[in-house]
């Protein structure tokens, strides 16, 4: 038997206060998706102005994340014409996801979910999920 430590919904809702909190600093609204650790959306925000088509890039930012276990960024170099994840992008429908913006939350060195942000740059979605996830942790005191 299994035991899986993963995100609660209040977890979801911290991550997602501390990437809101920095998309008003920037000044950018952005959508936010918080995921468990297979995947699986736990919480959703589009702050007002968060683009429509970022609503599901969000998602498959944070499915991309918690399922590899790695920042979406990280296979974006791998994934170009050449390299050995080429075409990765394609794979599970389209939904791995290798622009900047997903990025696992790991607690005691499991990955418990993930979050991903997207309507800005994909280095403002990064800097935001990050705060998400910096938030969080000085909240849970990590």
């Amino acid at each position: 038997m299994l035991t899986i430590k993963r995100l609660s919904i209040e977890d979801a809702y911290i991550l997602i206060e501390g990437a809101r909190n920095r998309a008003n600093e920037i000044g950018v609204p952005m959508c936010i998706a918080i995921t468990d650790e297979s995947g699986v959306l736990i919480a959703f925000e589009r702050m007002d102005g968060g683009k429509v088509t970022s609503t599901t890039i969000a998602q498959d930012k944070s499915f991309t994340a918690s399922g590899a276990r790695k920042g979406t960024h990280e296979y974006a170099a791998a994934a170009q014409p050449g390299k050995p994840a080429y075409g990765i992008d394609s794979e599970i429908g389209g939904r791995l996801s290798i622009v900047a913006g997903g990025l696992p939350v790991f607690v005691d060195g499991e990955c418990v979910g993930g979050i991903g942000v997207s309507s800005g740059t994909p280095p403002q979605d990064q800097d935001c999920a990050q705060a998400g996830i910096d938030f969080f942790m000085k909240k849970i005191g990590k």
